[in-house]
């Protein structure tokens, strides 16, 4: 089993209520999120090793997440939590990653579906840390803090520490209202 130190929250970096689901090209149906971001990940030369396609999600062949949390709360799984993702540079060996699908805003049942898949996985994973994104880039100014002006990226687009020491509840300002 993979030594889990942190369990990493990510955001998807498209546009707020944006479901992500996308008619097929020529065909019928649907394409769900997961498989738009596996493309947007493939774009980037992201590769899943055929072991672990065959096991877990043998079409996705180069997400760089273990899950993906929807607009409508529902959790994809993507790549398989003994396989090492590909989501931030240099920790991706001891990590697990999640993506919330929108940018700085989400709904309330992604909210919840986020705050149960990280409370499951911290029972897995007791001693792992749950950071953001953003709260991997280096300190710069070696203050001991990441501060907002050294974040390489936003992503998620909200606090994680603060939402977890609230009690994982909906962050407020960071609430999409469904139309």
């Amino acid at each position: 089993m993979r030594a889990i130190k942190l369990i990493i929250i990510h955001c998807s970096a498209t546009a707020n209520g944006d479901t992500l689901f996308r008619s097929s090209p020529g065909g019928p149906g649907l394409v769900a999120p997961v498989v738009v971001i596996d493309r947007m990940h493939r774009a980037r030369k992201f590769q899943r090793a055929d072991i672990w396609r065959n096991r877990q999600n043998p079409g996705l062949t180069s997400i760089g997440y273990h899950f993906v949390v929807y607009t409508n709360g529902a959790v994809a799984s993507a790549r398989h939590l003994e396989e090492i993702g590909a989501h931030v540079k240099g920790y991706n060996a001891n990590s697990i990653g999640i993506c919330m699908i929108g940018t700085d805003s989400y709904e309330r049942v992604q909210w919840k579906a986020l705050a149960a898949l990280v409370i499951g996985l911290l029972k897995t994973y007791p001693n792992a840390r749950v950071c953001g994104h953003r709260d991997l880039s280096p300190d710069s100014d070696n203050d001991g803090t990441v501060e907002p002006h050294e974040w390489l990226k936003t992503c998620p687009g909200f606090d994680v520490k603060t939402w977890v020491d609230g009690g994982m509840s909906p962050l407020a300002g960071h609430i999409q209202e469904s139309a």
